[in-house]
């Protein structure tokens, strides 16, 4: 089996921290380029940590190019944005394209990132608009394989407090027999599972993974 080296972002989230800790484990890497905005500590030899500032294009197309795969966690809030969909649109699109576009220059084997149910760039919702637009766009690219995952309500415990985010983690779960398949909530482990085993044996030019899919592939 020949290792490989992947790139990740969002490292740090409630998906991205199961990303890195499952690929820590799993002998088919051998190296994690962790990308973060500050220094990350770890006494892990196999992760490199990158600091980079994520407005420059070059400083993430220099963690990718020698990579085989790359997973993007990448997301903010509103609260962390102080309500600014600029801002927001920053973190969420801007980043996740030009991660996107040094895939493309890199041709590398698989782009895997996180969207959200219901994404839809004809959506009047500003949140599931925006994450149309990043599908759409990076579909648009022809990346030699994209993996898109939309999950609904993720389960898990975060390290930020969100009360509305708590409450909605008891109820749903509870009412989740009455709900469409791809808007039932799911485990973040589950979801970082599924990137990681697909990425593995990817070959598809581009595919989204709803609820269904993910469970099956986790």
């Amino acid at each position: 089996m020949n290792s490989k080296e992947i790139t990740l972002f969002g490292g740090t989230g409630l998906i991205g921290r199961y990303l890195k800790d499952l690929i820590i484990d799993d002998p088919f890497f051998n190296k994690i380029n962790f990308v973060t905005r500050r220094v990350y500590k770890s006494n892990q030899k196999k992760l490199v940590n990158h600091v980079i500032d994520f407005s420059k294009h070059k400083e993430i197309s220099n963690t990718i190019k020698n990579s085989d795969i790359v997973y993007s966690a990448i997301g903010t809030t509103q609260s962390k944005v102080n309500w600014n969909k600029y801002e927001y649109r920053k973190v969420d699109y801007d980043i996740n394209i030009s991660i996107a576009m040094a895939c493309k220059k890199f041709q590398i084997r698989n782009f895997s990132f996180v969207s959200t149910a219901g994404a839809n760039y004809k959506s009047d919702n500003f949140y599931l608009k925006l994450k149309g637009e990043i599908e759409k766009d990076i579909i648009s690219m022809n990346l030699p394989s994209t993996s898109i995952y939309r999950p609904s309500l993720l389960l898990g415990e975060r390290k930020e407090r969100r009360i509305g985010e708590k409450i909605a983690q008891f109820l749903m779960p509870k009412l989740s027999f009455l709900m469409p398949d791809k808007y039932k909530p799911i485990n973040a482990k589950n979801v970082a599972l599924s990137m990681i085993n697909i990425s593995k044996s990817i070959d598809k030019r581009h595919k989204l993974y709803h609820y269904k899919e993910i469970i099956e592939n986790s």
